[in-house]
């Protein structure tokens, strides 16, 4: 598994949102869901993107927005439209009153707005959880990224808007992984811009050397790795691999193992049928409390107390799973 890979196994969709919008004018959508990340193409019509910090920013058929949460933002037909929608956590929404939403209403399946032949038609994917470990991807990306129509050259984004509607047995499994791929694709596209500055873990990649001990890493992080091993695999000295992986990655190998083996085991111990003695046999760790004592010297909280609160985080993912059903 190369270190891309690796990083975008992350985004895997596991009950997310999906919806198509049919919009006319005058027509406003405050978001502030704080959704990890977000992803809207525009099929037709166009809109404008209102970050609460930034500049507003323009969006015409086929361009696809990229957003990363927690911060709010606004979908709209001119900047100036006030909203009449707010999207809240477990993508309730209502009036910017508080009240049950009136003008915007359901128009079929996982389809939703203010007329059934809007023009503007948007297909939004939404991530209510991400996976620990595409953490650094979602540091390497702005609150807002746009790719321009044929910029992200793919037949997903039409296969989506498609698909968004139809509801066969399966639908849910298949416009999850119709989801993933496009992220995935999407990222790629946007990281491999030249006018965007890339993080370092995705230049190492390029590295013959670096490169090689990450694929080793990513692929079997239960191996007990030491330098030398990662040197002699890498066909050089331990000298020479923890020089060029400091430089390139920014952070030495071992290091660099022990966060991806705790990213991991974060996102296991969301399996409640998990121990945490099986947790740790599967990143590398000889014991339960040999994780349970890194986990916390890192983390800040104990196994335990991580399983619990990503057992609150995923109460919003059950509403969106009902409101589903609904549609």
């Amino acid at each position: 598994m190369d270190v891309i890979a690796g990083l975008l196994n992350g985004p895997r969709a596991d009950g997310a949102f999906l919806l198509r919008s049919l919009l006319t004018p005058p027509w406003s959508l405050r978001v502030q869901d704080r959704a990890p990340l977000t992803l809207v193409a525009v099929i037709s019509g166009t809109g404008w993107v209102v970050p609460d910090s930034g500049a507003p920013t323009r969006l015409q058929p086929g361009d696809l927005a990229i957003l990363r949460g927690p911060d709010p933002y606004v979908f709209a037909d001119d900047p100036a439209t006030a909203p009449q929608a707010v999207i809240h956590p477990g993508q309730r929404c209502m009036t910017p009153d508080g009240e049950d939403l009136g003008d915007m209403r359901t128009l079929g399946t996982r389809s939703w707005g203010n007329a059934p032949d809007g023009a503007t038609v948007l297909v939004t994917g939404t991530y209510q959880v991400l996976s620990e470990i595409c953490a650094p991807l979602l540091a390497a990306l702005p609150p807002l990224a746009v790719l321009r129509d044929g910029e992200c050259d793919t037949p997903l984004i039409p296969l989506l808007a498609a698909e968004v509607s139809r509801e066969t047995p399966g639908q849910d499994a298949v416009l999850d992984r119709l989801l993933d791929l496009l992220t995935v694709v999407a990222l790629r596209t946007w990281l491999a811009r030249p006018d965007v500055e890339t993080p370092a873990w995705y230049r190492a990649q390029d590295d013959p050397v670096v490169g090689t001990a990450l694929r080793l890493i990513h692929d079997d992080p239960a191996h007990p790795w030491t330098v030398a091993a990662l040197a002699e695999a890498a066909h050089v000295s331990r000298a020479a691999l923890a020089r060029r992986f400091s430089a390139e990655v920014g952070e030495p190998p071992m290091a660099y193992l022990a966060n991806w083996r705790l990213a991991l085991s974060a996102d296991l111990l969301r399996d409640p049928a998990a121990t945490i003695a099986s947790v740790a046999e599967r990143v590398g760790y000889g014991s339960a409390f040999a994780l349970s004592a890194a986990f916390k010297r890192v983390r800040g909280v104990s196994p335990k107390e991580h399983r619990e609160r990503a057992a609150r985080e995923a109460g919003p993912v059950a509403e969106v799973r009902a409101w589903r059903v609904a549609v």
